[in-house]
This record gives C-alpha cells, sequence and structure tokens, in this order.
C-alpha cells in the first residue's frame, strides 16, 4: 500500500537526521547478583523494593511511556481515511507498535518521584505530550498527548504491578489508553499487555508480552481483538501478535498478524484462517516423533535459554498488506541500553528548552543525568538522596495531614468505558510554573 510505504519512509528519514548516541555507554551489571535482593521477594509487589542503580536505564518511567508516540505517524494517517475500518487498521498498529520499544530493553526504568513531570514537543512528529506522577502508593503516571494541528487526543494512566516469580519479573501494566479522533467524534480504548523479563538470575535476559488486547471504537461499535501469544517452550510462538478486526454484528472483517518486534501485516480472515489450518496440520504431523520430549519437558514453566524465534521474519501470507513496521534501531543501541533513536534524545536537554521546562521535569533529576553520563557512584548517591527526600516530605505531610495535591491531573472516571483514570485538567502549556514543589 503505497499511502503507507510513504508515510513510513518519511517516518525514517526524520530518524536519520537524529542524534543516535549517549554521553556514555553502559555498565556491564555482570558483577552484580540480582538474586540477593530478590530472593526476599517471591511472589511479591516489586514497587515498593529499592533496586540498585546497576539494574536501571537512564530514563524515568514517564519518559519510558513517551516512547508510546514514537511512530504517531499511523495516527495522522488514521485521521487521514473517511472509512472507519482503515482507522481501526491504523490504531491497532499503533497500539502494537506502542510496545515495540521493550524489545531488549531490560533495564529498569527510574520509578518517578511524586509530582515529577514530563513534557515532549515533536514538530517534526507533528505532537506535543506532558506527564505526571499523580500518585506514589500505587505508583500511577499519567500521560495526555495531542495533535499540534488538533487531529488527535492520546492520554492515558498506567499503574505498572509488578511481580517476582522465581526467575522472571512480569509487569501487568495497568490502566486504561484512549485515543480520540475529534475529527470523525470518535474514541478507542484499550489496555497494553503483559510485559515479562525472564532468566533474571542467570543466562541471557530475555523480554517476552502477552495477554489478549482489546481496542473498542466506541462510536461504530467495531472492535479489534489482538492476541499477544506467550512464546511456548519450543519459541514457535515468540513476539507473535495475531487477531482480528470485527463489524458491530461481530462478523470478522479481517485478521491481522506479525511480531511486535518486527512488523504487523492485514489479511481477509478466511484466507488467515486457512494458512493457519494449515499451518497446525504441518506442525502436527512433524509433531510425532517429538512427542516424548514434550511430555517430559511439560512441567517446565519456562525456557531456560532465549528461545530462538521460529523464523527471523513474518512469514507474509500472499494478499497481505503491510500495516507497520518497525524503525532500524541505531548500530551503537546494544551498549545504550538497547534503546531506540527515539528513545536516545529523550533526556536531551538545551538551554534554550532549560529556560521554559517546569523544575519538576524528568531532565533535571540529577540521579538519571549521572547515570546517563556514565557516573554510576553519584547516579547511586543521587537516587538515595530523592528517596530519602521524598520519604521526609511525605512524613511531613502526614503530620500535618496535608493531602497531596496534583497538578496537571485529576482522578475521573474515563468518558468512553467507566473505567478509574486520571484525566488531564488543562492548562499545562501556558508556562506558568510558579508553586511547584521541589522535588529535586
Amino acid at each position: 500500500n503505497n499511502s503507507n510505504e510513504l508515510y513510513y519512509s518519511a517516518f525514517v528519514d526524520c530518524y536519520a537526521k537524529m542524534e543516535t548516541s549517549l554521553p556514555a555507554p553502559m555498565f556491564s551489571r555482570n558483577d552484580f547478583s540480582i538474586w540477593s535482593i530478590l530472593k526476599k521477594c517471591i511472589g511479591m509487589e516489586l514497587s515498593k523494593i529499592t533496586m540498585p542503580v546497576i539494574f536501571n536505564e537512564p530514563l524515568s518511567f514517564l519518559q519510558r511511556l513517551t516512547e508510546y508516540m514514537e511512530h504517531t505517524y499511523l495516527l495522522h494517517q488514521a485521521n487521514s481515511s473517511s472509512d472507519s475500518m482503515e482507522r481501526m487498521k491504523c490504531v491497532a498498529a499503533f497500539a502494537v507498535s506502542a510496545v515495540a520499544s521493550q524489545w531488549e530493553r531490560t533495564g529498569k526504568p527510574f520509578n518517578p518521584l511524586l509530582g515529577e513531570t514530563y513534557e515532549l514537543v515533536r514538530e517534526d512528529l507533528g505532537f506535543r505530550l506532558v506527564s505526571e506522577q499523580v500518585s506514589h502508593h500505587p505508583p500511577v503516571s499519567a500521560f495526555h498527548a495531542e495533535g499540534l494541528k488538533a487531529d488527535f487526543v492520546f492520554h492515558g494512566s498506567i499503574y505498572p504491578k509488578l511481580k517476582f516469580w522465581g526467575k522472571s519479573v512480569e509487569a501487568e501494566p495497568k490502566g486504561t489508553i484512549t485515543l480520540e479522533l475529534p475529527r470523525y467524534n470518535e474514541a478507542y480504548t484499550w489496555t497494553n499487555p503483559t510485559c515479562c523479563v525472564h532468566n533474571i538470575i542467570v543466562g541471557q535476559l530475555w523480554i517476552e508480552q502477552y495477554g489478549n488486547v482489546e481496542i473498542i471504537n466506541h462510536k461504530t461499535g467495531e472492535r479489534c481483538c489482538l492476541n499477544f501469544k506467550p512464546c511456548g517452550l519450543f519459541g514457535k510462538e515468540l513476539h507473535k501478535v495475531e487477531g482480528y478486526i470485527f463489524d458491530k454484528s461481530k462478523k470478522k472483517v479481517c485478521a491481522l498478524y506479525g511480531k511486535w518486534t518486527e512488523c504487523m501485516y492485514i489479511v481477509d480472515p478466511a484466507t488467515f484462517d486457512a494458512h493457519k489450518k494449515n499451518d497446525r496440520k504441518n506442525t502436527e504431523e512433524k509433531k510425532g516423533n517429538k512427542q516424548v520430549c514434550v511430555i517430559q519437558t511439560s512441567n517446565l514453566q519456562e525456557p531456560e535459554e532465549m528461545p530462538l524465534p521460529d523464523a527471523e521474519t513474518v512469514l507474509m501470507i500472499p494478499g497481505s498488506q503491510l500495516l507497520w513496521r518497525i524503525a532500524p534501531r541505531p548500530e551503537n543501541s546494544a551498549q545504550m541500553y538497547s534503546f531506540t533513536s527515539f528513545a536516545m534524545q529523550l533526556n536531551e536537554l538545551d538551554k534554550e528548552m532549560e529556560a521554559v521546562i517546569p523544575k519538576t521535569d524528568s531532565r533535571l533529576r540529577p540521579d538519571i543525568r549521572a547515570m546517563e553520563n556514565g557516573d554510576i557512584d553519584l547516579a547511586s548517591e543521587e537516587k538515595k538522596r530523592l528517596e530519602e527526600k521524598q520519604r521526609a516530605t511525605r512524613k511531613m505531610r502526614s503530620r500535618s495531614d496535608e493531602e497531596w495535591k496534583t497538578r496537571w491531573f485529576h482522578q475521573g472516571p474515563n468518558p468512553h468505558n467507566g473505567s478509574q483514570d486520571w484525566l488531564y485538567s488543562g492548562g499545562y502549556w501556558d508556562r506558568n510554573y510558579s508553586q511547584l514543589p521541589d522535588i529535586y
């Protein structure tokens, strides 16, 4: 599809012009045992555990959330499609693309401090975003992005529930994601899949995402149901995503398939179902002689090493149309916390920017800045100082019965599905930042 390719090539060109490095490469984590910290917490919620800075990446979770916006061109594409089915295809591709930057990102973002904010204005990509840490226990991050031509509003509040299961850490991103397209008076909502980091004790760390994601168009009743597949014992399903778009009478209109680490295609549902049936038949024939092995290993919870994907690329079913393809990562990505080009710019700070952003912006956090500059000892000291400062402030508030007031967001029901949410109160871009808390 030509318009897809045009949007994509403009998007890749815009990356070619960008900075693709950090001030210092990452440290080796080989000399540190995460086990000594985690063995006390099996089955526990991890948001209350203090982790050594070596396991972090030099970004705040507010900045990490901003990576949802990397493939904003898909939202502009949705807005320029007059057919609601075409729009749903773009929104589904966007929902998958929004989690693609997690691939190989095994560093933990810094927990935002209460009242921390982050903004990003990208004129080249046509959006601006503001986010705020609105709650500390439980940790909740709220964000609100809008198209610079008022062509979309994208917002959500995320409460990442982290659990430790012996060999893996699972992050369930609770919270609703909402996209509004004012031109069509449409709203779409969905929730993100669960992300799991495997082999945190020994072996190579690897990441998978799994779970069902349902995207609902609240105006038309159309929905897209996507299944992010768990990798399974032999890794055959690693990174795979597949699903269908249904019209309001629940009839399958098209099938989607691909990998969240690579690309997504769309095809006629009958063609897709026939292909799957054929694939299953071939697998069963091959499986005959592997049956014993399956029975013997079926009590294993997860593979020891990262399973090799079935094939590096997605096999294209004849008649398919490409919906989305991931942007290539910079060559030095592995030494830079596996960051994408987009992620490498999230902490950039120049004099002009420093003059306008509020003092609560993540770019001004000294622990993250020290880590980005390669000073791990200073990063560790600063992280500890900030956490202690936050605890002391909280104690003072509780002594005086003072309630914490969020600045840019308020709690309320999501206007489209009624779920508990944090909604933008407005006013951030007026640039009046008096009376902000001193959190750093």
